[in-house]
């Protein structure tokens, strides 16, 4: 897991300096007029590297922790070494779009973390392990049923319009983990099919 554990360094040093340091919040938080009007494309990566705060950095690099394991193999596997670095970096490309697309006009906005790369990776493990047991926030769950919930409260968080978190982020994520896994490994689609019908807990 040397590209999960280095994912977590880079972005954990960075978000460290970031809160100390405004302006390289500045030059690498989405921020679409910078990729607009000055084609900063780099921000389409980067905001990915600096959060708002210790915890929002805490619970992305936990969750990346536990299932970048399983899934960094399983990348590695299939398409080299830095495979599971490329499905990361898809990820947060991929789940961001769709927000910049919306705002590209808008300077008003911005947005930052690791949390659409994280959901990709999270989705993509409830492909190969749906029943699998995972905690939130201390309750233990099968993925599949955190999967479940956690769409349906991002589809009505994001209809709402409301708060700071870009939900739309993280379905775009999701689907982006989901999509780049079958299409890496077909096989695991008719795998999870088959395991919905065979719970285990």
């Amino acid at each position: 897991m040397l590209i999960t554990l280095a994912i977590i360094a880079i972005t954990c040093i960075v978000s460290f300096m970031a809160f100390k340091n405004p302006r390289l919040m500045n030059d690498l938080i989405l921020w679409p007029p910078a990729i607009t009007r000055q084609r900063e494309y780099h921000r389409l990566v980067t905001y990915g590297l600096v959060h708002a705060d210790f915890n929002h950095l805490l619970f992305n690099m936990i969750t990346l922790f536990f299932f970048g394991r399983a899934m960094e193999g399983f990348f590695t596997d299939r398409l080299g070494m830095l495979g599971f670095a490329l499905f990361y970096i898809g990820g947060l490309v991929i789940s961001i779009l769709p927000t910049y697309l919306k705002n590209r006009g808008n300077p008003n906005y911005r947005s930052l973390g690791a949390s659409g790369a994280v959901s990709a990776v999270l989705f993509a493990y409830i492909l190969i392990a749906p029943w699998s047991r995972i905690i939130v926030l201390v309750v233990p769950m099968p993925a599949i049923v955190y999967a479940v919930l956690y769409t349906g409260y991002s589809i009505y968080m994001d209809r709402r319009g409301q708060g700071n978190v870009n939900h739309s982020a993280h379905l775009w994520g999701a689907a982006y983990g989901v999509i780049f896994t079958v299409l890496v490994e077909p096989r695991v689609l008719p795998y999870f099919l088959n395991a919905l019908m065979r719970p285990s807990f």
